[in-house]
């Protein structure tokens, strides 16, 4: 028998096994190769079709397993369509229903259950973000409205409450300032209501004057430092370092005295002309005097 005539007696799935075994090739081989399971190969071989996907996947998997084991992919797809007969459904290009391989995409609900797990992280970093920053405004707000006058009310002597973080200035209303540290001028000018002004980290020993300290609220940190003198009075000399301004004013600078004003000075000048006249009253004794020898003459 010639081998035109055993193949018409071999079914697609024997010519298939016997090309793969001349090829010395396993089913795991073919597998590899085709990405094909092997529970699919093994019905091919034995023309098991209930064991096979539909028709169209069927013969998709023949013609790659004809390509790995050399046989023609037209041929056996045609022997193969001959012999599911009516489990083969009818298609003008079954080429473009050939088998893809399941490994190769991901599932469907895989992917939307990713994509769910996404949202989710995503929408629970948020809330948990804003839940932070709303926990933290409280303190802010505590802080900022602390009034300067309660800081005032407490005793010099008091002992400084620990306190870190930056010195910051803010006017409560229009003030002229300046702020030195040794030579230099850190600050020096008019501040508007609301504006702040934070002492350089490098600052060695920054100090202050201002003839109206109640306008200035200053902070360490997260605390609301002492007032820094009494309000309408002139300040100089004030210590902006941390430590120093939560211990309260230093002696040197709660002793000034407010500058002396003009009606002060007017009012030093009015006497004078009451000491011009005080002197003219007296000459009229000795004109008596010398009056009274005439009159005796």
């Amino acid at each position: 028998m010639d081998e035109t005539e055993l193949d018409d007696v071999m079914t697609v799935g024997q010519r298939l096994k016997e090309a793969r075994e001349a090829k010395g090739l396993s089913v795991e081989d073919v597998a590899a190769q085709t990405r094909i399971p092997t529970r699919h190969l093994t019905s091919l071989e034995e023309s098991d079709w209930d064991k096979l996907p539909a028709a169209t996947y069927s013969v998709g998997f023949a013609k790659n397993y004809a390509g790995v084991v050399g046989l023609d992919r037209g041929e056996i797809s045609e022997q193969l369509r001959a012999e599911m007969g009516g489990r083969l459904a009818a298609a003008v290009h079954p080429e473009i229903y050939e088998a893809v391989d399941p490994a190769r995409t991901m599932p469907k609900g895989l992917v939307i259950g990713a994509l769910a797990l996404l949202v989710l992280v995503v929408l629970a970093l948020s809330w948990l973000s804003n839940r932070s920053m709303q926990a933290e405004e409280p303190v802010a707000d505590v802080n900022a409205a602390a009034p300067p006058a309660a800081s005032a009310a407490a005793p010099a002597t008091a002992p400084a409450p620990a306190a870190a973080g930056p010195v910051v200035l803010t006017a409560t209303e229009p003030v002229w300032l300046d702020i030195r540290d040794g030579g230099t001028v850190l600050k020096q000018g008019q501040m508007a209501p609301g504006e702040t002004y934070q002492i350089p980290g490098g600052a060695v020993a920054p100090l202050l004057t201002t003839g109206k300290p109640e306008a200035l609220r200053i902070s360490v940190g997260t605390a609301q430092a002492p007032a820094i003198g009494e309000p309408g009075k002139r300040v100089s000399g004030v210590s902006l370092t941390a430590a120093d301004l939560m211990r309260g004013p230093t002696p040197a600078a709660a002793a000034t005295t407010p500058v002396p004003s003009r009606p002060q000075s007017r009012a030093a000048t009015r006497p004078a002309p009451r000491q011009s006249v005080a002197p003219s009253t007296p000459p009229s004794a000795p004109e008596a005097n010398s009056a009274a020898p005439a009159a005796t003459e």
